[in-house]
């Protein structure tokens, strides 16, 4: 077992497991032909939900029925009719649920509609002028109860965000600097989805005040009917830009493999220089701004502090806890229907709905709605340091929540596999299982304390750092040119004088941070695994405030 956590299983895994069945329940019960091992085994597949729902279209807009498919990986489709997707044919669109807003009833888009009134006249009172004033809105909803499971917007097409590939967190600190570098340092919601998505987002951000000077005067109607049209011209602009950023990312691909190909071979030999070299500018940096960003963070960052570290820490401890509830609640059915009930058909039906967990959204809507309670306690206490990304937030704590609930699943199926044999009757079976039962919890108890450090940690630093780097922009950054030298002195593409400098400050705020969810951690007689590599081995970049 030991403290290392469980990591998901890669696409090959996926793709060679899949629709593999357990060995232990094909075929019959133990009973009937004894316990065969398990063989590799692959969770289940996304599920697919579908049902007829209600969507505003056509010119003049009407309410029209159609029939609606969400796919596993988050792409809403939709036909004229039922028997038209069940004939294989094409839908009537289609769209990824990347940075959407779902509304469940006429009265949420109606009012939604005269927010956009305003917004279509220039005026948006309570929208802050750095957000993006284009709701993406899927604006259908069931005609009765119960058509698409309740929450299945809980899922978000969040590619880069689920993503812990180098590749994909390059990219989103390469967005987050260019938006920096055009003076937004708050974090919002603008980085979900893929990276053409993310692209777009930012450049219709920018052009949106362009676009609306252009465009408003020349709509016609009033009132709804120029919302309507408003949005729709906005929706054509982003299918358009969309498409662009797409073909472009694509066009590059061939350049980007060369230039990461370029990099490491000139990397990999020189790597301890470098990281020599990196420590000497960052400590001489280190001195530079100490007093500043000291002065920064007593006055603003460490009064807040602990109460954003504290509700972080209890949003995620909820969600959580709720998993480990539905995990328990999930291997203690296997148990009992082992013993009270080894028909070969029922266990294998209980040993398919135990894999299928993970994405059961009906079933994990209680762990995901524990990631939303915190949603706007924590958005008051970070809005002041212009964080609006609380949506991103809420999708990571979910996110986050449906990982170890795949990984638990995957040990727990694992470890059965390899402790159960033919010669076992269904009591032994059982009791082994039982075993297995608590070797599974005990190691989701580590995976789930360095998980949730690391979710604090994250986004900790996504409420505080852009805020500490937009203060200190005036006095530290005018010091940066001095380390140049120093920097290209190293003769690495790999370094800048900008990316140590936020190192430097990055490691004070994690220090901070670290501290004080250990305070609270105590405080609510717990503690909190260390994960490796973190707080406990950091250098201290600067010293705690007294």
């Amino acid at each position: 077992m030991g403290g290392r956590p469980s990591s998901p299983l890669d696409k090959q895994q996926r793709q060679h497991l899949r629709g593999e069945q357990p060995g232990w329940e094909r075929g019959g019960s133990p009973g009937e032909r004894g316990l065969q091992p398990l063989g590799p085994h692959k969770l289940p597949r996304v599920r697919e939900h579908r049902g007829p729902l209600t969507q505003l279209r056509g010119h003049p807009p009407r309410w029209q029925p159609i029939f609606c498919v969400l796919r596993g990986d988050g792409r809403l489709e939709w036909f004229s009719h039922k028997e038209e997707y069940e004939n294989g044919g094409h839908p009537l669109g289609s769209t990824a649920l990347t940075g959407y807003t779902l509304l469940t009833s006429q009265r949420e888009y109606l009012r939604l509609l005269d927010a956009l009134c305003l917004d279509s006249l220039g005026k948006s009172p309570g929208v802050p002028r750095n957000r993006f004033l284009h709701p993406r809105i899927i604006n259908m909803w069931g005609s009765q109860a119960g058509e698409l499971p309740a929450g299945t917007e809980e899922q978000p097409l969040s590619v880069l965000q689920r993503s812990q590939a180098p590749a994909a967190r390059a990219f989103l600190d390469a967005v987050r600097l260019y938006r920096q570098h055009q003076g937004h340092f708050g974090d919002d919601d603008v980085t979900l989805g893929s990276d053409a998505e993310v692209l777009t987002a930012v450049l219709m951000r920018e052009q949106l005040p362009a676009l609306r000077a252009q465009t408003l005067p020349g709509l016609r109607g009033s009132g709804r009917a120029r919302a309507w049209a408003w949005t729709e011209l906005l929706d054509a602009v982003h299918a358009a830009v969309l498409a662009r950023a797409s073909a472009g990312l694509c066009a590059f691909q061939p350049e980007k493999d060369e230039l990461l190909a370029s990099l490491e071979k000139t990397i990999r030999p020189d790597v301890d220089q470098l990281l020599r070299q990196r420590a000497r500018v960052a400590g001489r940096l280190r001195t530079d701004i100490r007093g500043p960003l000291e002065s920064c963070l007593r006055p603003e960052v460490d009064p807040q502090l602990p109460r954003v570290v504290q509700t972080l820490l209890r949003t995620v401890e909820a969600s959580l806890e709720a998993v480990r509830t539905l995990l328990a609640q999930g291997m203690d059915r296997l148990s009992r229907r082992l013993r009270q009930s080894p028909s070969g058909t029922w266990l294998r039906r209980e040993v398919y709905s135990f894999g299928e967990m993970p994405w059961d959204l009906a079933l994990m809507q209680t762990c995901y709605r524990e990631a939303e309670r915190s949603h706007g306690r924590l958005g008051q206490l970070a809005a002041p340091f212009g964080f609006l990304g609380m949506q991103s937030l809420v999708f990571g704590a979910q996110d986050l929540a449906q990982q170890l609930m795949a990984d638990a699943v995957a040990t727990f199926l694992q470890l059965a596999d390899q402790c159960l044999t033919m010669a076992l009757n269904c009591d032994q079976a059982a009791q082994r299982l039982e075993r297995v039962r608590g070797r599974v919890l005990k190691k989701f108890e580590s995976d789930s304390g360095l998980a949730q450090r690391r979710f604090i940690r994250g986004w900790g630093l996504c409420i505080f750092l852009p805020f500490v780097l937009s203060q200190l922009e005036p006095s530290c950054k005018k010091e940066l040119p001095e380390f140049e030298g120093d920097v290209l002195a190293m003769g690495s593409q790999a370094l800048t004088t900008e990316g140590i400098y936020e190192d430097v400050i990055r490691g004070c705020l994690l220090q901070r941070i670290d501290r004080d969810e250990e305070t609270e951690a105590e405080r609510e007689g717990g503690t909190c695994p260390r994960q490796p590599g973190s707080g406990a081995q950091i250098q201290p970049l600067c010293p705690p405030p007294s």
